[in-house]
């Protein structure tokens, strides 16, 4: 199944609407990585709101079985649906709202990984409706400010609390807890990556890691088979390929931003809970 082609033929029929203004192809797919686990990824902009039948024409005339269908929520309607055996995840929002968030990420430097996520669907999607104005809204996000490199590093920097307590949960073998820390350490270094490397993130998870990673080039050497191998290691020695890679990502960010101030941080990081004798 050519899902490209799919995703034009069904953007035809949203596009019949006359309160339509745009489709774009987003997700794996736009960006060539899908396999045979994935699905179809469109985002639909609305010069109005779509009423429940504005949206449900769409899907019937494609055939589509109903899996998901949400009300209006966090500025996003919603619906899942199943045709031709492939599964379709649209997302409806005003356009209006678009360029709000878009605003909110290029110009007041949010780092919100759900506007972010759709300012990367903007940036990186295929437009299969709606040319001008998908075109407008990629202009605008075809830059990726250093302000929002700086604020993706500074929210992500500080490992938290539990990070100090590695030791003692290795030694306790709390599993459990020092997964969570090592996830929780594991999705900051990412989230510092995709800042330092001034892509936005595409999504909430770090989703589709490897395909990312090839994608940066102001990372530590061999990265990626590097944080894969930290939740397939045993914890002991993914706990100290953490603290090496996270010391080498300070080294980054100090060559790329020589006068962002790291010397707290890197204290709090390289703390440990202390051990009774």
């Amino acid at each position: 199944m050519n899902l490209k082609s799919l995703a034009s033929e069904i953007s035809k029929v949203y596009m019949q609407n006359p309160k339509v203004e745009a489709v774009l192809l987003g997700g794996s797919v736009a960006r060539n990585w899908n396999d045979d686990y994935s699905d179809i990824e469109l985002f639909v902009f609305w010069r109005e709101s779509p009423t429940e039948q504005d949206r449900k024409l769409s899907i019937h005339t494609v055939n589509g079985k109903i899996i998901d269908f949400h009300p209006y929520e966090e500025e996003e309607w919603s619906e899942t649906y199943i045709t031709q055996e492939v599964k379709l995840e649209i997302s409806n929002f005003l356009t209006q709202t678009i360029y709000k968030i878009i605003n909110d990420v290029i110009v007041k430097y949010e780092t919100d990984l759900d506007k972010q996520c759709l300012v990367a669907s903007v940036n990186d999607g295929i437009s299969l409706g709606g040319e001008e104005m998908i075109s407008q809204l990629k202009e605008k996000v075809k830059v990726y400010p250093k302000e929002l490199s700086k604020a993706m590093i500074r929210n992500n920097i500080y490992l938290g609390n539990r990070w100090s307590n590695r030791e003692a949960l290795l030694a306790r073998e709390d599993w459990l807890m020092l997964y969570m820390v090592i996830v929780s350490a594991h999705s900051n270094i990412m989230g510092i990556l995709f800042g330092l490397n001034r892509l936005y993130v595409h999504h909430p998870a770090y989703k589709w890691q490897n395909h990312s990673l090839e994608k940066m080039t102001i990372v530590p050497k061999n990265i990626s088979s590097r944080l894969n191998s930290i939740l397939l290691e045993h914890p002991k020695k993914a706990v100290i390929e953490l603290e090496n890679i996270i010391q080498e990502i300070y080294q980054l960010i100090q060559s790329e931003y020589p006068t962002m101030d790291l010397y707290k941080v890197m204290d709090q990081t390289l703390f440990l809970r202390p051990k009774q004798n």
